[in-house]
């Protein structure tokens, strides 16, 4: 897992402002499924938001703490049923910190 600072999880909270949600965690919890759409939108975006449904036996923190042990993401945010995660792509950096 990757670890960020205070400064660039606050530069990268500020940009997450503006995401959109792409990734769902429904009431299967965290799937291989799930673990790789989040792996290859990483690749892709660098900085992901996801939600927790309602029917998810998972909260968003543990959600969040378990897509990032398996994707070696860091987490940005928890706030409510979303959170953010970063991972930096090291072939092509599309977010710089």
């Amino acid at each position: 897992m990757q670890e960020i600072t205070t400064k660039q999880r606050a530069q990268l909270r500020a940009m997450a402002n503006a995401l959109e949600t792409v990734l769902y965690v429904g009431k299967d919890g965290i799937t291989a499924n799930t673990v790789k759409e989040a792996y290859d939108l990483l690749n892709a975006r660098e900085l992901i938001k996801c939600a927790v449904q309602q029917t998810a036996p998972l909260t968003a923190r543990e959600a969040c703490q378990e897509l990032c042990e398996k994707t070696g993401a860091a987490p940005v945010q928890v706030i409510g049923r979303r959170f953010v995660i970063y991972r930096r792509n090291d072939k092509e950096p599309k977010i710089q910190l």
